[in-house]
């Protein structure tokens, strides 16, 4: 039997695709002469075929599949590909160019994707030296080198310092944290708040030359980009960070408002001062090796022509006004002009400002704009959520207001509920201190103030024109912070409304408003180092001489033995009658034994003590002495007998008391009474790793403290102004007092977990100051035990007294 068959058009069949040996079948057919077929041949194909049916979707997929996935394959990839292989090694690129042909930007590629991968460096260490303690950083970002985003520099003179150089200040300087002010010749008055760096000399080029040679050598290894302005321009620092954070920074970059050199011939050009410019770290690398040679080579009278004409002539790098699809945005400012329009909204720098009130409405301008802007894209995503919401199965009801803010918190038992504040127009019902009633002022009364003329205009906004209201009173007033959302408020307000007519009406309205949590933002910090020398102090009476071998067996093994750089100062106090018999019968023998023994174990090691004779043990006092016997850069812990020293604490301290900047007051854990708490079974204290149930952060110890010796002498010089003859008074106040009324440091208080204290009852002289005595006597009645452990302890003893 024979059949005739239609003509076969030549295909691909794939049969692999990245096989061992990736080879494609290729069957090529044509017209051709009968073949002879034999019937048993077409039965068993065709039960082959039967068998095939169910998984020929299969075959079809996987082969659709993987024919799609050749598209996607990069024609770059030689044998490992399996295209490169079926189509043979003679296939080209689109550029025409042979593959391997370009084998040295292949090159340049590979070394740019090299330059961003992370290497790992195997640590070796010569075993002929002595092994050596490797002092680790605290923070993580100073191990690996991280740097910070943005360093301003702002070029002022003599004669603008105190006018546009403040306006500057005042306008961007609360959204850069590092902006530093260069100029020539320093005013004999320097604004306040302001960092400014005189070079001694006011010619342009010369304050450039020295100001990028400053930049490199205090900061170029700490910032990744450089902000170069002068004082009469002003800059939109948001947008300024919003183009940094599309930038890569390992690259040669000068960005600005690209200008050509005098005579216009050349093809390259540099950036224009007026409206600001952007150097990269890595530029600025290579820019300061070739500053000098560029004073003494390059004439120029523009300060940025010269600096242009030094990048391009030793970089080859030209100013550019777009990079990596990110644009520099300026705005010329005409005189006597009214700026408006797109370009003027969307501008990153306007120049030239003349003066200081030009400065302060381009601000207010930008200001309108940018609230505007926000305003709307609030309202969009509002109306998304709404529309959103609709879709959902619960539909609108779990729809929250105001829409896109979190809902309010809900409490789980009673202890979490928040509580309300109730106030009127003049007072306050919830006071400072436990007072029932307080006078509103301060910020209290501006806050009222603002929110209920916030009430007025939402009122009046929504209906008008019918109906215009005037208020007359505030009949009630609630609010309580929300810690999910933010200030909530509940107004009963006593109101006039007037219609259209002109008719008048008294009526009450309830409002609710909230006034929510803004953008959480990071307070810039002073770095602070843990290699800092700790000089701890321990005052020490004769009441508490029982724990004093406990505290320095805790400091010998926790500071000693890991030679940490701490230095340890002790302060006896002698009573009255103890400082007499001092001769014959010394109350602190043992304790100076004990450090005698501590000197003669650890060489080189020197624990001195200072014996001083007062009535009443005072901080202020106590400071008095040790402060004239350390220099001014000490950093001072001071301590008390049952604090337990450990690493942690002193490396907190080290990072939270900041030299002319904060002052760290730690909260101690206080621990339970074990009596009370473990019912007197001193295996389950002992054994007991749940530290945070068995006692609590005592907020009443004033005891522990770190700050620097020139702060405390700074604010001491202010109270002995104030205070002046009434020596008494010192024996009132404690360090957080005198920090708090006599210095502008920032008072950090916070909790520290490693701080830990053994229970302890501790005697309450009643010769303190009311407030001081007040604290001592909360500070033992709260560490005896939790709420739970003390009706454990009354239930047993009614049920003993029952029996």
């Amino acid at each position: 039997m024979s059949q005739e068959g239609p003509a076969w058009h030549p295909m691909w069949i794939l049969v692999g695709c990245c096989s061992a040996y990736p080879q494609t079948a290729v069957i090529r057919g044509g017209a051709g002469p009968r073949i002879p077929v034999e019937p048993a041949a077409v039965m068993r194909l065709a039960a082959a075929l039967a068998l095939l049916k169910p998984v020929l979707p299969l075959l079809l997929g996987l082969s659709l599949g993987c024919s799609l996935s050749l598209l996607r394959v990069s024609w770059t990839q030689g044998d490992d590909s399996c295209v490169g292989t079926a189509l043979g090694s003679s296939w080209q690129p689109a550029g025409g160019q042979p593959q391997g042909a370009g084998a040295e930007g292949e090159l340049g590629q590979v070394e740019q994707e090299e330059a961003f991968r992370p290497r790992i460096v195997p640590y070796y260490r010569d075993p002929s030296k002595p092994y050596k303690k490797v002092l680790r950083t605290r923070y993580i970002q100073t191990e690996l080198g991280v740097r910070e985003r943005l360093f301003v520099v702002v070029l002022t003179s003599r004669a603008t310092l105190n006018t546009l150089a403040v306006a500057v200040n005042r306008t961007v300087g609360h959204h850069f944290s590092h902006l530093v002010y260069f100029t020539g010749l320093r005013s004999t008055k320097v604004p306040h708040g302001m960092a400014v760096v005189s070079h001694g000399d006011e010619r342009p080029v010369w304050l450039m030359y020295e100001t990028v040679r400053y930049v490199h050598q205090h900061f170029g290894g700490d910032f990744d980009w450089f902000f170069v302005m002068q004082d009469d321009t002003y800059a939109q620092a948001e947008r300024i960070k919003a183009l940094l954070a599309h930038l890569s920074i390992n690259q040669e970059v000068y960005l600005g408002r690209a200008e050509e050199f005098i005579g216009g011939e050349e093809q390259f050009r540099y950036c224009h001062g007026g409206f600001g410019y952007l150097l990269s770290r890595s530029l600025l690398l290579k820019l300061h090796l070739h500053l000098d040679s560029c004073r003494n080579e390059i004439l120029s009278v523009r300060p940025d022509e010269w600096l242009g004409r030094c990048v391009v002539d030793f970089l080859g790098i030209s100013c550019t006004s777009q990079h990596q699809g990110q644009h520099f945005l300026s705005y010329e400012l005409a005189k006597n002009s009214n700026p408006e329009g797109e370009a003027f909204g969307g501008a990153i720098t306007v120049h030239p400002v003349t003066e200081a009130a030009l400065m302060y409405r381009l601000h207010k301008r930008f200001s309108r704009v940018q609230l505007d802007q926000t305003y709307q894209e609030i309202e969009q995503l509002q109306a998304q959520i709404r529309n959103l919401t609709a879709l959902m199965p619960t539909g609108e009801a779990v729809l929250s207001w105001p829409v896109g803010i979190s809902p309010p918190f809900v409490p789980k038992s009673r202890f979490e509920v928040i509580g309300w504040e109730y106030f009127t127009e003049q007072h306050l019902f919830s006071c400072p201190g436990g007072a029932p009633k307080c006078e509103l002022a301060g910020a209290s009364r501006a806050d009222v103030g603002d929110i209920i003329q916030a009430a007025l205009e939402q009122l009046n906004q929504h209906y008008q024109p019918q109906l215009r209201f005037h208020k007359r009173r505030l009949l009630n007033g609630y609010r309580r912070f929300d810690p999910t959302r933010g200030m909530e408020y509940t107004l009963d307000l006593l109101l006039e409304a007037i219609t259209q007519k002109g008719h008048h009406h008294m009526l009450a309205k309830r409002v609710h408003l909230l006034r929510p949590l803004s953008q959480v933002e990071i307070i810039p910090m002073p770095y602070v180092t843990e290699a800092t020398r700790v000089q701890l102090l321990l005052p020490l009476s004769a009441a508490e001489l029982d724990f004093a071998s406990g505290f320095l067996d805790t400091f010998a093994t926790n500071v000693l033995d890991t030679h940490d750089n701490v230095l340890l100062t002790l302060l006896l106090f002698y009573a009255p009658y103890e400082a007499q018999r001092v001769g014959q019968v010394d109350v602190f023998a043992g304790v100076k034994a004990m450090v005698a023994e501590l000197e003669k174990r650890y060489a080189g090691v020197k624990i001195p003590w200072i014996s001083v004779w007062a009535e009443l043990p005072s901080q202020v006092k106590l400071m008095d002495i040790i402060s004239k016997k350390h220099p001014v850069d000490t950093l001072f812990f001071l301590a008390s007998v049952w604090t337990e020293v450990s690493t942690d604490a002193l490396n907190r301290c080290r990072m939270n008391a900041i030299s002319s900047w904060q002052a760290f007051f730690p909260v101690h854990f206080q621990e339970y009474n074990p009596v009370l708490a473990f019912h007197g079974d001193q295996t389950a204290a002992s054994s007991s790793t749940d530290f945070l149930r068995d006692g609590h952060f005592d907020r009443h110890a004033f005891a522990e403290a770190c700050f620097y010796n020139a702060d405390y002498m700074a604010a001491r010089t202010r109270l002995a102004a104030d205070v002046l003859d009434r020596e008494e008074v010192l024996e009132e106040l404690e360090l957080l007092d005198v920090f708090m009324r006599y210095s502008e440091l920032h008072l950090f208080r916070a909790v520290e977990p490693a701080l830990v204290q053994k229970y302890v009852l501790r005697s309450c002289n009643p010769r303190l100051s009311e407030e001081l005595y007040h604290h001592c006597v909360l500070s033992n009645l709260q560490g005896l035990a939790s709420r739970s452990h003390l009706a454990v302890a009354l239930f047993e003893q009614e049920q003993a007294n029952s029996t």
